[in-house]
Formats: C-alpha cells, sequence, structure tokens
C-alpha cells in the first residue's frame, strides 16, 4: 500500500466513523485539533485502519505520540 492508498483509507475511516468532512482531512490535519478525535476515538482509528495493514503490528505507545494524519501513516508505513 502507499502513501496516497493509505492516506485515501484514513479519509473514508474518518467520514464513515467519526463524522469529519472528507474534503476537511489533509495529510497535516492535527487528530485532536483539528479532527476533534480524543484519545479513545484515536485508538478506534487505530484498530479501524489495521484492517487495511494484515500481518502489521502497531506499538500503541508510538501511535500516542501521532499528531497529525501524516504522523500516524508515517507510522504504519515507515519506508514509503
Amino acid at each position: 500500500m502507499t502513501k496516497e492508498e493509505l492516506f485515501g483509507k484514513i479519509q473514508e475511516v474518518l467520514e464513515s466513523d467519526f463524522e469529519v468532512e472528507k474534503d476537511n482531512v489533509k495529510m497535516d490535519s492535527k487528530l485532536f485539533e483539528d479532527l476533534d478525535l480524543d484519545s479513545i476515538d484515536a485508538v478506534d482509528l487505530l484498530s479501524k485502519i489495521k484492517q487495511y495493514m494484515p500481518g502489521k503490528q502497531i506499538d500503541p505507545e508510538m501511535f500516542k505520540n501521532a499528531k497529525t494524519v501524516e504522523n500516524v501513516i508515517d507510522l504504519l508505513l515507515p519506508n514509503a
């Protein structure tokens, strides 16, 4: 999966499950400030995204440091 494909999946999940307008989700969107997610939402987002990343192990502690959508993508696709 490419960075762009994963970004599209994140946009879809945020729109369908968190009622965030897809057009409001940018790479530099801040998860908590711009997208109005809370810590529970962030965990839910991670679990929903993991379905697109079979076999990928994600350390929840590292995910806590993700501030933007791009940070999330970089954690999931570190070599992209």
